[in-house]
């Protein structure tokens, strides 16, 4: 049976297929449980450790990731491990890297690159993807689909 989040919890994102992802700040206090049992974290240092699995991303804060082929591939992990895991997506405050991240996401699950960022800031948080280099990444991010 698939562990996921339960829709309406704060941070929970659905996506068009129905895959639920959690996106945060590693700013304020964990929401508790449950945990997630994978993790994204999109820091400009690498992470403490957790109690789960996760992968790092160097992303500093208001920018772009440091590696696009590296970001692109953990994209499609969280997208993947979303169908059955607890996924959660994070960066220091949970607006800009992770909305870009989370709208980025909503590519590979159906939603065209020109609405995603609208998409993110609708079901998500208004203020998702703060600059415009994000939002830029965001329409020209077509990702890949396994």
């Amino acid at each position: 049976m698939a562990q996921t989040w339960e829709p309406g919890h704060a941070g929970v994102l659905r996506l068009p297929s129905g895959r639920l992802i959690r996106g945060r700040g590693l700013w304020a206090p964990s929401p508790g449980e449950p945990q997630p049992e994978f993790g994204l974290y999109l820091l400009g240092q690498r992470p403490r450790p957790v109690g789960w699995d996760f992968r790092w991303v160097r992303w500093p804060d208001l920018r772009l990731p440091a590696d696009d082929a590296d970001a692109l591939d953990a994209l499609q992990e969280a997208w993947c491990r979303s169908e059955s895991e607890r996924v959660e997506v994070a960066c220091w405050a949970g607006r800009g890297r992770t909305g870009t991240a989370l709208a980025c996401i909503a590519v590979l699950d159906g939603v065209p690159p020109a609405e995603a960022v609208d998409f993110v800031r609708k079901h998500y948080r208004r203020g998702a993807v703060e600059t415009p280099w994000q939002r830029a990444y965001v329409r020209r991010f077509r990702g890949r689909q396994t």
